[in-house]
């Protein structure tokens, strides 16, 4: 679908799809760009209205548009979806978001509740860094060292990583495809996203979150693991939870047919209470 190329538009690669009116918004995670959805959304385009996008600084997005002060917290990225849907003037938007793209979506949902009908969250964390009484899968000291190997060598870091992130090695394929996506991102802003990402704490906004959600987690996930799923469910308010067979962090790449079940489930579910 054509639509017109406004400055927003521009910046955020955003494409419609679909032969729907319901709009259902695909948000990708770190290093990554919407065509990490292409196994996901065809299964949603006869029923809904496709619309993806690349955060700024990712894909094909207007890379000249990044700002470290406005990306220096997620709520920068947060202002960027809800500003695509005043640009689409997109309604009863349901959400589907994965990895830190899930805590831009809540901060989104909690400014302008109004827009979103349902949040599909897939392997969420609202902090990576554990803390006292909270398991987040990584100690302090952990994210550090990270943080000094994106800074040495990001294409060694992510060659190294991403296969780690995705697992499923007995698929190498979905690791090196994440490694190329990791490889073909700006470092600088790469460097910096993973920074905000990593650092960030959004335990406190969960509370706030009145859109029913969806919350999808892998079996086993590095990232996010099933404790930290378990604890976004826990805290927001009107939630559901499902744990998937599939293992890594990406199982909109490794098991989409499993993930698109989960979703359809969500959706027919909570149309009919």
């Amino acid at each position: 679908m054509d639509i017109p190329m406004t400055s927003i538009i521009k910046r955020n690669n955003v494409k419609i799809l679909g032969k729907g009116t319901q709009p259902m918004l695909f948000a990708h995670g770190y290093g990554c760009d919407q065509n990490m959805w292409r196994y996901i959304y065809p299964a949603f385009e006869e029923d809904y209205k496709i619309v993806l996008f690349d955060h700024t600084g990712a894909g094909n997005s207007d890379e000249s548009q990044y700002s470290f002060e406005k990306y220096n917290t997620l709520e920068g990225y947060s202002e960027d979806l809800l500003e695509i849907c005043e640009e689409l003037d997109l309604q009863d938007v349901i959400l589907v978001a994965h990895s830190v793209s899930s805590m831009i979506g809540v901060l989104a949902a909690i400014r302008n509740p109004e827009r979103f009908l349902k949040l599909i969250l897939i392997g969420p964390s609202p902090r990576y860094i554990n803390d006292e009484g909270y398991f987040g899968g990584f100690n302090h000291e952990d994210i550090v060292e990270l943080m000094e190997a994106l800074d040495s060598n990001y294409l060694g870091w992510s060659a190294q990583m991403a296969p780690v992130i995705m697992g499923n090695g007995e698929r190498p394929e979905l690791g090196e495809e994440l490694t190329n996506s990791f490889c073909s991102t700006n470092p600088v802003i790469a460097k910096h996203f993973a920074q905000v990402t990593f650092l960030s704490d959004n335990r406190i906004d969960l509370n706030a979150v009145k859109v029913p959600a969806l919350v999808v987690q892998c079996s086993q996930d590095i990232i996010a693991p099933k404790e930290v799923g378990e604890y976004v469910h826990k805290n927001l308010q009107n939630s559901s939870f499902r744990l998937l067979n599939a293992t890594g962090h990406c199982p909109n790449l490794s098991a989409p047919d499993e993930t698109i079940k989960v979703m359809k489930e969500f959706l027919v579910q909570s149309s009919n209470p």
